[in-house]
């Protein structure tokens, strides 16, 4: 009479179960992918907006002293890559094409003319005025003409991303953009164009009131 002895149950190499979990996850991503893309089911799973916040508070009110003479469009290509030195991008890592539009003002301070920078002759016929060099604005980065390209993640940075607060920020390549902006504005001849039509808005307004003489100068 035989008898049949149980074999001990194997135990999965340590190897085999990070390959189990990492497939796992992967089956998790790729299958949340499919939801999304199905007909129906984004609908049926999608999220509603409501924007339940509370009236705009006025804080304080400026006098303009200066005049916006020139307003310059401009757009940048930003291409921002983040790499780990120790990891590969599939795994961590980041990069982001982004298109940043904005616009960019030049102005001139007239509240910085003084009694000494204009001068009027006794038959108020020709006058002389002696403003400052036009100044480059702040740049304003245009939300509606600005857009991602393409992002592309590692697979850590993705599961990171499921529990950020804010997963599709892009602060960093927005900052970026406003920043090439800026630098472009500046060799732009933005500022020039600017005292230029100073000129001939204060030369068209002084001889509306008479002068038949005006000359401007910057500095």
């Amino acid at each position: 009479m035989s008898t049949d002895l149980k074999r001990p149950p194997r135990r999965m190499p340590g190897w085999a179960k990070a390959v189990t979990a990492l497939v796992v996850v992967l089956a998790v991503l790729f299958a949340g992918i499919r939801l999304a893309v199905l007909p129906g089911v984004k609908d049926l799973l999608g999220t509603e907006t409501h924007d339940r916040s509370g009236p705009a508070l006025l804080k304080s009110i400026d006098d303009m002293s200066r005049y916006d003479a020139a307003s310059g469009n401009f757009q940048v290509v930003v291409d921002l890559e983040k790499d780990a030195k120790y990891l590969p991008d599939a795994l961590r890592g980041t990069r982001t094409l982004y298109v940043g539009a904005g616009t960019v003002e030049a102005y001139v301070d007239l509240g910085r003319v003084g009694d000494k920078d204009v001068t009027v002759d006794k038959d108020r016929t020709s006058a002389t005025l002696r403003l400052p060099h036009a100044q480059l604005g702040k740049p304003a980065l245009d939300a509606d003409r600005s857009y991602a390209v393409s992002k592309q993640r590692g697979l850590l940075d993705r599961l990171g991303d499921l529990f950020s607060d804010n997963p599709d920020s892009e602060h960093a390549v927005q900052k970026l953009a406003v920043s090439h902006i800026g630098e472009a504005a500046k060799d732009s001849g933005l500022t020039a164009r600017a005292e230029s039509n100073t000129t001939d808005m204060l030369e068209g307004l002084l001889h509306s009131l008479g002068f038949k003489d005006v000359h401007v100068s910057y500095g």
